[in-house]
């Protein structure tokens, strides 16, 4: 199975690349520059698509759809990168795997408090990665299942964070992308996954007290263990029928 993985930043395809061999590049149409292992798989093409759903979903659409025109469509989408975690679940440094991809800040604010976009009687906000998927993957790397949302503005206050738990329960991280990831991938049809690794605890923004390169580090740990997460979910091979 060929896997596309898509970070927002060159140091978050950098990190998920050096899980595996070297890579070369292939320029797509936009200009987006996909690195991929010169074996294939199991190693996966990774691309760095630029910060925000609308820049992910535009990369993985143009990636998704080159490679299905080519004749080798991908059968997995991966939004991967750091974020922020939700304390005291998701400390600095863990690997986090989304059972539920979530965009928290697409809807209308009313006198009543966020209406998501679902409640006005059009879109989707959330994406459910297969629970099989998810638990392999999860254990694999050693990291926790739950909520992911993307967000457009990085939350940096306290009462923000406290109103995303609240409106999310059990959400672990936040970051940017996911959700946009998320939504080129079942425009194609295809399963996603969203892995995060925490470099900042989701509140009052305090740069001085982000871990990027231990992130980065766990992003490199936790993709070296995916191909066996895959093969695990997959399950045996079926056994050969004997013909009689």
């Amino acid at each position: 199975m060929r896997v596309l993985v898509v970070t927002a930043v060159a140091a978050e395809r950098d990190a998920v690349c050096a899980a595996g061999e070297a890579y070369g590049t292939r320029t797509l149409p936009g200009g987006y520059e996909l690195h991929r292992a010169p074996g294939g798989p199991p190693a996966p093409d990774v691309l760095a698509a630029g910060v925000g759903p609308a820049a992910a979903s535009a990369g993985t659409a143009t990636a998704l759809t080159a490679a299905a025109l080519a004749g080798e469509p991908y059968g997995l989408v991966v939004s991967a990168g750091i974020g922020g975690g939700f304390a005291p679940a998701a400390p600095l440094g863990s690997v986090v795997v989304a059972d539920a991809i979530v965009a928290a800040d697409l809807g209308a604010e009313t006198a009543d408090g966020f209406v998501p976009v679902t409640e006005l009687g059009f879109g989707t906000v959330a994406h459910r990665p297969d629970p099989v998927l998810v638990r392999a993957v999860a254990a694999a790397a050693g990291a926790a299942a739950g909520t992911v949302v993307t967000v457009t503005t990085v939350t940096g206050s306290a009462a923000r964070a406290a109103e995303l738990a609240a409106r999310h329960p059990g959400v672990l991280a936040e970051a940017m992308e996911g959700f946009g990831v998320a939504e080129a991938a079942a425009a194609h049809g295809l399963p996603v996954l969203e892995i995060r690794t925490v470099s900042n605890a989701v509140g009052p923004r305090d740069r001085a007290a982000w871990r990027i390169g231990p992130a980065l580090a766990a992003l490199t740990g936790a993709f070296r263990t995916l191909p066996e997460a895959l093969t695990a979910a997959a399950g045996p091979a079926p056994s050969p029928r004997r013909i009689p």
